[in-house]
């Protein structure tokens, strides 16, 4: 039987737990006087906290003290995690148990590959912790997507080598360190934001169970 590591983002991927780092991000924003939209939202995605408050303070030309950068950083995190406390199952994007419960039923190796220091706590609210057996988050690495690391670990706690790992991201950071690292990239979401990838599907209930036994069968292959 062939056996792959699939690796899989959380934000935007498993759930969609972006638009309340987009409120989070947005309140904080405007405390400084500076303006946060969408489109700023989407290039913080897959990006560290630190380098993100980095960026907004960039787009409004500021420099704080280091005190007060830290202080942000953990306000902005409170915010965050008092949205994520209210989550529940129904914000499981869709299809993605059926494709996590077709993984289990081939009894493939399963991992989550994230930059969100909250990802386990996130799994458990919506009752998915069991499907992974191993999950690598923004608490175990150093280096932040594009850099491969975080998908590096992940297959390496899978017992699998990088060229056997397939990843699911939603981000072009995300796809950029699942390509550094030799996997298959899946994006999900926008074909023309994530043309780097491999395959792109705008979400799960796109990809069939045939594409995935295909996958597992290695009768695809990466692209590029």
């Amino acid at each position: 039987m062939n056996k792959k590591g699939f690796i899989f983002d959380l934000d935007g991927v498993i759930v969609d737990t972006a638009k309340y780092h987009f409120l989070a991000w947005r309140k904080l924003a405007n405390g400084l006087g500076i303006d946060f939209t969408h489109k700023e939202n989407e290039q913080l995605k897959g990006v560290s906290r630190v380098r993100s408050l980095e960026k907004i303070l960039e787009w409004g030309n500021k420099s704080i003290p280091e005190e007060e950068f830290t202080s942000l950083m953990a306000k902005k995190n409170e915010e965050y995690l008092g949205y994520i406390n209210e989550m529940d199952a129904s914000e499981i994007l869709p299809d993605v148990e059926r494709v996590l419960n077709f993984l289990a039923e081939e009894h493939q190796a399963i991992s989550l590959g994230s930059a969100s220091k909250n990802a386990r706590p996130i799994l458990e609210k919506v009752n998915l912790i069991s499907h992974f057996h191993a999950i690598v988050d923004g608490n175990d690495v150093s280096k932040a997507k594009p850099d491969p690391e975080v998908f590096l670990i992940g297959a390496k706690l899978l017992n699998k080598q990088p060229e056997d790992c397939i990843v699911f991201e939603d981000s072009v950071a995300g796809v950029q360190a699942a390509n550094a690292a030799n996997m298959i990239s899946i994006g999900i979401g926008e074909e023309e934001v994530l043309h780097e990838a491999d395959y792109v599907f705008k979400d799960f209930t796109e990809i069939s169970n045939e594409f995935l036994g295909q996958i597992i069968s290695e009768q695809i292959k990466k692209n590029n």
